[in-house]
């Protein structure tokens, strides 16, 4: 997920700086940060999971997974939309879903201090 965020990072900044507004480009680059937050957010649930492995970890780490591609996803399209020659107009409520999945991933976490080690399968 850091590697995407990087690339498309990169992307904006050297392609589509001249053919986006700089709204749209603001846009697209919040849609990066966001990503790019998250994918620490894994490295972290990973780690953390290498001491200390519960279910409600797992849920979080999916929320998060989930959250990138609604949230930063529906961003990089909106973003482009112009560029891309589609509607996107139905996109735009997926973003706040997205959002929501990182909220409720991040409140499974914190719930997930307070649990025990849980044997897990695999």
């Amino acid at each position: 997920m850091a590697m995407i965020a990087v690339i498309l990072g990169a992307f904006a900044a050297h392609s589509l700086k001249g053919q986006l507004t700089p709204e749209h480009l603001e846009v697209f680059n919040t849609g990066v940060r966001y990503q790019f937050y998250h994918a620490f957010a894994l490295f972290g649930l990973g780690i953390l999971m290498f001491y200390r492995k519960t279910q409600t970890m797992i849920y979080a780490g999916w929320c998060f997974v989930a959250g990138i591609v609604l949230f930063s996803g529906s961003l990089y399209l909106l973003s482009a939309r112009e560029l891309l020659g589609f509607e996107a107009s139905w996109i735009g409520p997926i973003t706040p879903m997205g959002g929501l999945l990182f909220i409720i991933g991040w409140i499974l976490l914190f719930l997930s201090t307070y649990q025990d080690n849980q044997r897990m399968k695999g």
